[in-house]
């Protein structure tokens, strides 16, 4: 099948634990926080909810699919319960499954989320699996994000792939070992970036910078060789730097109070370069991703609030008149 949109990266359960008993504790400009529990002690929580076939890649996937592309996903999978609920989760979705490679001797990955108050820390573990690129023909665009740390060989096998299918376009958000790696050891996939994607602290952790600028950030970016350069800032609003063009678009309106963040930053991703797949601008691209971050937001995990075009187009009629990509 000729597809539109392929992701690759790592998919997880991700088991939600909400928390009752904790408090969080902020540096004066909340540039760093960490929540507190008692030690040594039971702590009651409230609920739990176990949700299968997520992950940045995995988000990504299924958010384009919704979006109306054909859409697939290049990962790894344990040969396990968690595997097949996994797999059958993204075949619910229609999202291409001939890609994954199942290890029948290892696990799938397993996340725990601390949910408190409207906000999470996330458990991470990625198992360490074999990392081989399958021949994925050529989609129109390849959507790179989150690996384990055994995978920096891996990153030039897609970098091989890709410089010899120039015609497939690359969108890059990097995972915490993709930026563990350093912007140096993944400086041919950045070149090659058609579309890169961060938020403001990850952007500052990549070029090891204190700026809060956000241009400033983006073009600092833009040197490393991506074409289209987007930044998110959380409440705050996004940005997007396309040559010498750049904008802010505000976040679309809350309907009622974020529910549960996760997710956020990958249905904003998603939904901009799918937009950019469907023939839409950068600044139609700007309008579109907040939209479905807002949704995503009100629900438990990054899968269930993931909105079709037809909501995407609906809630844009609706929109105030403030929303809008504004050129800076």
């Amino acid at each position: 099948m000729a597809y539109d949109f392929i992701a690759i990266g790592d998919t997880v359960t991700d088991a939600f634990i909400r928390i009752k008993e904790a408090s969080v504790h902020c540096t004066i400009n909340r540039e760093r926080c960490e929540i507190c529990m008692r030690f040594a002690d039971k702590i009651p929580y409230e609920d739990v909810w176990v949700i299968p076939a997520v992950g940045n890649s995995a988000n990504s996937a299924v958010s384009a699919s919704r979006l109306g592309l054909k859409s697939a996903l290049v990962t790894d999978l344990g040969g396990d319960y968690f595997g097949e609920e996994c797999f059958q989760a993204l075949k619910k979705e229609k999202v291409g499954t001939e890609f994954i490679n199942i290890h029948h001797k290892q696990k799938t990955n397993y996340h725990y989320v601390l949910w408190y108050e409207d906000d999470r820390t996330i458990l991470i573990k990625h198992e360490e699996y074999s990392y081989k690129l399958p021949d994925i023909g050529e989609p129109k665009w390849v959507y790179l994000s989150s690996m384990a740390e055994n995978s920096l060989e891996f990153h030039g096998e897609i970098e091989k792939y890709l410089n010899s299918h120039q015609e497939i376009k690359l969108a890059f958000q990097p995972g915490t070992f993709q930026m563990k790696f350093g912007k140096e050891k993944l400086a041919g996939l950045y070149k090659r970036a058609d579309l890169f994607i961060c938020n403001t602290e990850e952007a500052r952790r990549i070029l090891k910078t204190k700026e809060t600028d956000v241009k400033k950030l983006m073009q600092m970016i833009v040197e490393l060789g991506p074409k289209i350069v987007v930044i998110t800032d959380g409440p705050k609003g996004a940005y997007a730097l396309d040559g010498s063009d750049a904008w802010f678009m505000p976040p679309y309106p809350d309907p009622k109070s974020p529910y549960e963040r996760t997710g956020a930053g990958d249905a904003f991703s998603s939904t901009f370069t799918a937009a950019l797949a469907q023939g839409k601008s950068v600044p139609e691209a700007l309008s579109w991703a907040p939209i479905n971050s807002m949704s995503v937001v009100q629900y438990v995990g990054a899968r269930e609030g993931l909105l079709t075009q037809a909501k995407i187009e609906e809630y844009l009629k609706k929109a105030p008149p403030d929303y809008k990509p504004k050129k800076i």
